[in-house]
């Protein structure tokens, strides 16, 4: 019964309903993850055909913030990448190389999930 009450968390844990105040984001930092995130979306659009959906969400929580992009391929299950970038990252900014990663392979599952869904039964069309 103890986790119903307001009482019942851990000691500088934000009670039930209450914003997180442990992490503020500067407008700096805010626009560089919607930037870096932005980027992840746009390589990973570049990979797949225009049946492929992808989006993007952030979210701040007790733990900093959190980005996810996700992938909802035109058949099978949809795929995301979630990630909780430190603060030192957010200034510098995400290498490239990272984004990337994560472009290609946000890419390559949403490209095995349809290969999964569709099975052996696709005839080819040219040899």
């Amino acid at each position: 019964m103890n986790g119903n009450t307001p009482y019942g968390g851990a000691p500088g844990v934000a009670e039930a309903g209450q914003p997180s105040t442990d992490i503020e984001l500067t407008q700096d930092q805010r626009r560089a993850l919607r930037q870096a995130v932005a980027g992840i979306v746009s390589r990973t659009r570049s990979y797949l055909p225009d049946s492929y959906t992808v989006g993007s969400e952030l979210s701040y929580g007790s733990n900093g913030p959190t980005a996810t992009v996700a992938v909802r391929p035109p058949a099978g299950h949809p795929v995301s990448a979630g990630f909780t970038p430190d603060l030192d990252d957010l200034e510098a900014g995400i290498a490239n190389a990272e984004r990337d990663e994560v472009a290609r392979g946000l890419a390559a599952s949403a490209a095995l999930q349809v290969m999964d869904a569709v099975g052996d039964g696709v005839k080819p069309t040219a040899r």
